[in-house]
């Protein structure tokens, strides 16, 4: 494989063989003076990740820079597979999928390639047009909410939907996104667990202070002013002994999960009914939150989930500017900041 093409996109096949014929292995990476540059740039993948939602970009020009460049993935990928934090995970295979779409308009000649690796069945028609088959664009379009990118407004032949290669790209982004999401976390043994400390350190730092920012309360806590209607209500209803709907119940705990409350801070709110039963709500409530799971808690829904649930309570006008619960809280507070997955 070209090494340029290796470079720019590292998790091909191709890159993996190619650091291989420069007889380079992980024990190396993880150890070697001679790959530092590789470590620090593996580093630098997940922070800029985390900062810019992409990687950042780097010189290609000696073949010295393209080795360290390959190098750098996997690196990256063991420090966000050691911090196993769903948030992470998915603004770091965000950032890496949003840069190989940027090369990819600049660079045609390996959107096939790309598509390959990917297992996403394409063609490339000579008047420029790409072809994806049906089933993996509404894989990857699914979650496309423009009416442009439904299926009966596409042009469809023979099992194959003909996009323009910006379009084309943008599903391929989303195939790497979906890939990274899967892979990662990898099973980092211990011994690099150890050498990855202080990195992984680093980036935690980071990141505690990237979800602070980005936390609808801005990390002050929960003000039950600040609670749109919907969720006063449920709120209410919980703490009187009013039986919720499965619906009611989920939307409450992931919103105040959300809003960063813990376990015990929730917990206490269902604790002021008068037939509180401990047991049943500690289940419920870890299982929402994600601590049952060892992961992160649930989404909130939006508010056409939460209409479509019949528990849209009382909307003001504030509730019909906004399309997600959670930004009604940021604008009364003031913290404006959205997360990406919120909207």
């Amino acid at each position: 494989m070209d090494s340029l093409q290796a470079a720019r996109y590292p998790f091909l096949s191709g890159s993996a063989q190619y650091a291989e014929e420069n007889s380079a292995d992980v024990v190396s990476l993880m150890s070697s003076p001679s790959y530092e540059s590789a470590r620090k740039r593996g580093l630098e993948r997940v922070l800029s990740a985390i900062s810019q939602h992409k990687v950042s970009d780097v010189s290609l020009l000696q073949e010295y820079d393209r080795l360290m460049e390959i190098l750098s993935y996997p690196y990256a990928r063991m420090i966000v597979s050691c911090i196993n934090d769903r948030f992470l995970t998915k603004r770091y295979a965000l950032a890496e999928a949003s840069r190989m779409n940027d090369l990819l308009s600049n660079d045609r000649g390996s959107e096939i390639a790309v598509a390959e690796e990917l297992e996403v069945r394409s063609t490339v028609s000579t008047d420029g047009m790409m072809s994806m088959h049906f089933s993996d664009y509404l894989r990857f379009s699914h979650v496309m909410r423009a009416v442009e990118w439904k299926l009966i407004n596409t042009d469809l032949k023979g099992g194959f939907v003909r996009l323009s290669p910006d379009k084309f790209d943008r599903l391929l982004q989303n195939a790497l996104q979906e890939r990274i999401e899967s892979e990662l976390p990898l099973n980092v043994p211990d011994e690099f667990r150890r050498a990855l400390r202080a990195d992984t350190d680093r980036v935690g730092m980071v990141l505690s202070e990237t979800k602070m920012k980005l936390s609808p309360t801005g990390g002050e806590g929960m003000k039950q002013d600040y609670l749109p209607p919907c969720i006063k209500a449920i709120l209410a209803s919980a703490q009187n002994g009013v039986n919720l709907s499965h619906s009611a119940r989920f939307a409450l705990v992931s919103y105040l999960n959300a809003l960063g409350l813990t376990y015990e801070q929730i917990i206490g709110l269902f604790a002021q009914s008068p037939d509180f039963d401990e047991s049943k709500s500690s289940y419920q409530i870890k299982h929402i939150t994600g601590e049952e799971r060892g992961g992160e808690g649930y989404t909130p829904p939006e508010c056409s989930t939460m209409k479509t649930n019949g528990i849209c309570f009382d909307p003001d006008n504030l509730c019909a500017t906004i399309n997600h619960p959670l930004s009604y809280y940021r604008i009364k507070s003031g913290n404006t900041l959205k997360r990406e997955e919120d909207v």
